[in-house]
């Protein structure tokens, strides 16, 4: 089982991982965007006990995502400001690492089949969709839990 560590920009905190995540999630929505800086989130679901913060105590904030009227939790470096990982109201065995905080952010296989893309509707412009690998115009499952429709593409789509 592969081990992985990570932390934050200044170093006052740090975390380890066990084994592979989950479920890869590249999301789209708006507040990932606005927690990134980016066009999108790519996060890593681990579960709780497969993560552990080794280093520092996270500062939190909190807040009720648009999209899934749960609880979200952003752990961050009160030095640095660095986001580390999310806690899911909706998700409550799982955090959501932020991929870009590992030591080594090429070590985990980007493989269509753990893979999803989330709130395509809210896509940027340019952000290109792989071919072979789950889209859902939202959540994967309704508020009410119910499955959302899954697109495909069979080529590289460019979001316009």
């Amino acid at each position: 089982m592969s081990n992985h560590e990570g932390g934050c920009l200044c170093g006052a905190l740090r975390y380890a991982t066990t084994g592979e995540p989950a479920r890869i999630v590249y999301c789209h929505c708006r507040f990932c965007q606005r927690a990134t800086g980016g066009a999108y989130l790519v996060e890593l679901m681990y579960a709780k006990t497969n993560f552990r913060v080794t280093q520092g105590r996270p500062a939190t904030y909190s807040l009720i995502s648009a999209g899934s009227g749960k609880r979200v939790t952003i752990n961050f470096c009160v030095t640095c400001g660095t986001k580390l990982f999310l806690d899911l109201e909706r998700m409550p065995d799982d955090i959501g690492l932020y991929a870009g905080t590992l030591d080594d952010p090429n070590w985990w296989a980007r493989d269509a089949a753990r893979s999803k893309h989330i709130f395509f509707d809210m896509a940027q412009r340019g952000v290109v969709i792989p071919p072979h690998v789950s889209v859902f115009h939202e959540h994967v499952v309704s508020r009410t839990g119910e499955p959302q429709t899954c697109l495909m593409f069979d080529a590289p789509h460019c979001v316009d």
